[in-house]
């Protein structure tokens, strides 16, 4: 048990001091050496949608935080205490300032070290000793003098395979909503900014991957436009055509009746890594009572939302029925089965409305934005036939994200009481084998 466990500092177990990366990375530089931020941490994972690449010659003054393979980096400045595990084909990477670096003596350490991290105690106690004066900040010494447990090797063993056994199905789950994501973003674009079936019939050839009634619905050439050459029978027009826009709203936050229920109440904080589609889950929830007294609608599943105030442009599909707050949009199809094409849809005019919010006092999207947004709109049965094939792809990433969250929801549940002795081995093992039988 827990009271039969050494306790090291994190220290006696590092090949190298506890350091941080880069300070001054300098702006992007293409080609460069990419360098892991804070953004890049998603739930105690990596995330490599949006990687700064830096100098060479800036880098090179960093060798000490050049990743290898089974590194654990730690967040130590701002959203302080995420960690990660740095896997083989990031070797090479470095890290920000705000990242430390935790090289273990033996390879064995890492993943223990990891969940040991992520603990409820550790990490309050990094949050305790973390200086918050300006900014949230976790000192290094503090970080190498903390105390961690370092129960016998079996016992590390047997926690780490039982709680990474979760982790590599939640990660597997990830991996295959990529994908699926990938494949419908990769229709949308063939469809409706390629015209590749389009262009294969004005070629004479018969559209890749589709059976003929779908072919049918595309014409054999195109037609002049504003937008330029767009397929015959197509037009041009405001983006306002294709979507219904819903507006949202606040209870009173002084009424505390309104709040703490069990409705999600979305805001651009809870919108998803860029890739991951949906939001399952919010920072905040209202009560029925709250929504029943503001302007906000309950919106149901695969609604489209998009943040038009402030940080313009994050967009999310809700993944279980939600609230948002008055700083979104809700965006409905027009056409019945529209909701995989308003989505993608979305995602190209973000660009474009950052565009148009940018310059006031205060980056705002308003409902005549979308009147602005020119583009090619294609007849109802097409934008039909695209949702038989995307809306069920998006429904599997929204399922995997849900199975994914239970499973996390579990992991997260038994990591302080294995970590702390207070769990048995052989009891948590009998629920991972129930679950995966």
């Amino acid at each position: 048990m827990v009271s039969d466990w050494d306790s090291v500092p994190l220290s006696e177990l590092t090949a190298t001091p506890v350091t941080y990366g880069i300070v001054q990375p300098g702006r992007h530089t293409p080609g460069g050496i990419p360098m892991l931020r804070v953004n890049n941490f998603q739930q105690n994972s990596l995330s490599l949608s949006e990687v700064l690449c830096v100098s060479p010659l800036v880098e090179s003054k960093y060798g000490r935080t050049r990743l290898q393979e089974g590194d654990v980096l730690l967040t130590i400045v701002g959203s302080v205490g995420q960690v990660a595990i740095v896997p083989k084909h990031l070797a090479g990477w470095n890290i920000a300032r705000a990242i430390a670096l935790i090289r273990l003596a033996k390879p064995e350490y890492s993943r223990w070290i990891a969940f040991v991290l992520r603990s409820p105690s550790i990490q309050h106690q990094l949050g305790v000793a973390a200086n918050t004066t300006v900014q949230t900040t976790i000192n290094l010494k503090d970080l190498r003098d903390l105390r961690v447990p370092l129960p016998p090797k079996n016992v590390r063993d047997g926690i780490c395979q039982i709680l990474g056994a979760l982790d590599d199905r939640i990660d597997n789950l990830r991996q295959t909503n990529a994908t699926l994501e990938a494949i419908a973003q990769a229709l949308f674009k063939s469809w409706f900014v390629d015209f590749d079936p389009v262009h294969a019939k004005a070629e004479g050839r018969e559209p890749e991957g589709m059976d003929a009634a779908t072919a049918a619905l595309f014409p054999s050439e195109f037609e002049d436009s504003e937008l330029g050459l767009i397929p015959k029978g197509w037009r041009a027009g405001g983006s306002d055509e294709l979507l219904e826009i819903v507006g949202g709203g606040t209870p009173k936050t002084s009424v505390d009746e309104y709040w703490g229920g069990d409705i999600p109440w979305f805001s651009v904080v809870d919108a998803p890594a860029s890739g991951q589609v949906f939001t399952l889950d919010t920072a905040k929830k209202i009560t029925a009572l709250g929504l029943a007294n503001c302007s906000a609608k309950l919106l149901p599943p695969t609604t489209t939302i998009i943040s038009a105030r402030g940080t313009v442009g994050k967009v999310a599909m809700a993944g279980v029925p939600m609230a948002m707050n008055q700083s979104c949009y809700a965006l409905r199809p027009r056409v019945e089965g529209g909701e995989a094409f308003i989505y993608f849809s979305t995602l190209r005019f973000v660009e474009q409305l950052q565009q148009i919010a940018h310059g006031a006092v205060f980056d705002t999207v308003t409902r005549d934005s979308f009147k602005r947004i020119m583009t090619c709109l294609p007849p109802e049965q097409t934008i039909v036939s695209f949702g038989l094939m995307a809306n069920p792809l998006l429904e599997r990433i929204r399922t995997n994200g849900l199975q994914a969250a239970s499973l996390a929801a579990l992991r997260d549940t038994l990591l302080p009481r294995l970590i702390s002795g207070r769990l048995r081995l052989t009891e948590a093992e009998a629920v991972i084998e129930d679950l995966f039988a």
